[in-house]
């Protein structure tokens, strides 16, 4: 049997009451098959097909097996206890593939993949089922979550949160496309796809419930970031901006995304080069 057709039985099997409690070792065997499937990049929680992103529903359906066929027990790592049904994952072959994790605040959880010559600076944590590309940096203060897929050559600024998503099985997490730059302290959540070589300022959110005006194809879109867009956070008048109780108007967020201009691509280029 496959891994995809042995993770898709013990679903159903889940799914008619087996528990962690009837767990036998050969289940354990196949999810820890499956975690190192995901860390070799051998699988991944989402891919793009025909110039869309879709979730592998089998692959997200083994990460929520490991949770729910698992028992938590007291572990420890770099003398800190703690309780959880998996452990951080062995960073061994990231040193072969000339990756580095700075000391004191880095975690890279079980089931994450990470490729070739990334950066990760302390604090920071990758979650379950994350996938980050070849030469990606993750900066202090940097979360990906859950399934997130980031592609290679990103620069996610200090203190960015890259949102997860585990359930539902069939929705897509978010995606942060090849040559992306993130500003420090941006927000990007639930399932939104930031396309290839944007440069986003900082503090900004990309959520799909947030309207991006990309003025370069004069249209408003929802969900995703157009590819090679400069894009920036603005706050546009609300429904109730002439509320007699709202002082001086009151306004939400949008995103604005325009072309990428010259000096922009040179100041993103000067920062490669004091990382290099």
């Amino acid at each position: 049997m496959s891994l995809e057709s042995d993770i898709d039985d013990l679903w159903q099997r889940k799914q008619s009451g087996l528990t962690a409690a009837d767990a036998t070792d050969e289940h354990l065997d196949v999810l820890d098959e499956f975690l190192a499937a995901l860390e070799a990049g051998d699988v991944r929680a989402a891919e793009k097909s025909g110039g869309e992103w879709e979730a592998n529903e089998w692959v997200k359906q083994g990460i929520l097996l490991n949770f729910g066929l698992r028992e938590t027990v007291a572990r420890e790592y770099g003398g800190v206890d703690y309780h959880d049904v998996l452990p951080l994952r062995e960073t061994a072959d990231l040193n072969e593939r000339g990756t580095r994790n700075t000391p004191d605040g880095t975690a890279i959880r079980r089931g994450a993949y990470l490729g070739e010559d990334c950066i990760m600076m302390s604090p920071s944590f990758v979650n379950i089922g994350a996938h980050v590309g070849d030469g990606t940096l993750i900066d202090s203060c940097d979360t990906v979550g859950s399934c997130a897929q980031i592609g290679e050559n990103v620069k996610l600024g200090a203190n960015t949160l890259i949102g997860g998503v585990l359930e539902p099985v069939e929705d897509a997490p978010v995606i942060v496309e090849d040559g992306v730059s993130l500003g420090a302290g941006c927000r990007v959540t639930s399932g939104f796809v930031v396309g290839e070589n944007s440069v986003v300022g900082e503090n900004t959110l990309l959520t799909p419930r947030i309207p991006v005006y990309d003025l370069v194809e004069e249209e408003v879109v929802y969900g995703e970031l157009p590819p090679e867009r400069r894009a920036f956070q603005r706050f546009v008048e609300s429904s109730v901006s002439d509320h007699e109780m709202i002082e001086g108007g009151a306004f939400k967020p949008a995103v604005v995304a325009t072309h990428i201009e010259d000096e922009t691509l040179e100041a993103t280029e000067r920062e490669d080069a004091l990382r290099e």
